[in-house]
């Protein structure tokens, strides 16, 4: 793993305190006190790598699930500034992202 990007390799394990395993407690994704009146909305966002803890940290305000080779977020976002905001955040520690899904409401 990189002590600096916090994303190890596939195939090394990573494990995440508290919550199930793979999986940090989720919170809410972008900037508190400043939601729009609509609907919230989730998306899952998925880089190749996974996360180990300092990078999990970095996004403590989304839920993580870790997969093979891969670390996807999941976060309830308010508007597309948000989104877009967040994938900055993503590739501005140098991931790549390979997928974005807006998800059917419940």
């Amino acid at each position: 793993m990189s002590p600096s990007s916090g994303v190890g390799r596939p195939g090394q394990e990573s494990q995440i305190q508290g919550g199930e395993a793979g999986v940090t407690p989720a919170q809410s994704c972008g900037s508190p006190g400043k939601r729009n009146a609509g609907p919230l909305r989730t998306y899952e966002i998925t880089f190749t790598g996974r996360a180990g803890d300092t990078l999990c940290a970095a996004f403590d305000d989304c839920t993580v699930t870790l997969g093979p080779g891969t670390t996807t977020l999941r976060a309830e976002l308010p508007d597309q500034a948000a989104l877009w905001g967040l994938v900055q955040r993503i590739t501005g520690l140098g991931l790549e992202v390979v997928g974005l899904h807006l998800l059917a409401p419940d």
